[in-house]
């Protein structure tokens, strides 16, 4: 009896940036080499250009270190930098809560439906996703979020303030 093994080789790893408006039904990815400030500045851009019109973008992002004023201010001139942070209004998931961002729900539909096999180039990956990001949005796949304020107040107790009277 012959036995076969096969060594993994890992071809790289890059980032996808993920964003979504859940009530249109919309999201916005980008493929990055890297997770960095810089990268992530650039995405703000992006989703600020994809939304000219509006005066205020709300945002609900995790607390990654690199989701700071200080990356716009690295990856632009200052006044860009500024006109930039102040078109967006940024609300923080608690840590341990990225299950309540919404964006965070659809990167793990793409994981499923798109990443769950191996692929080869970042190439690829782009556009693999490109084709998964059409297809839902032609499809205007929202989340059927189901979370009420009433249940965060149950299960993030913690996290609001009581009064006692």
């Amino acid at each position: 009896m012959q036995r076969h093994d096969y060594e993994y080789e890992r071809c790289g790893v890059c980032n996808v940036f993920m964003a979504t408006e859940p009530l249109a039904g919309t999201r916005m990815t980008k493929v990055t080499d890297r997770k960095t400030k810089i990268d992530w500045a650039q995405f703000l851009q992006d989703i600020a250009e994809r939304y000219t019109d509006a005066e205020r973008i709300t945002l609900i992002m995790d607390n990654l270190n690199t989701h700071r004023p200080g990356a716009l201010y690295e990856a632009f001139p200052p006044d860009q930098a500024k006109a930039l942070w102040d078109r967006f209004e940024f609300v923080y998931t608690p840590k341990h809560g990225s299950w309540l961002n919404v964006a965070e729900i659809e990167l793990n539909v793409m994981i499923s439906q798109c990443l769950n096999r191996r692929i080869d180039t970042i190439a690829q990956l782009r556009e693999q996703i490109s084709a998964w990001q059409a297809h839902r949005d032609q499809l205007q796949a929202k989340v059927n979020w189901q979370f009420t304020a009433q249940d965060a107040r149950i299960k993030l107790k913690r996290l609001y303030p009581t009064f006692n009277e």
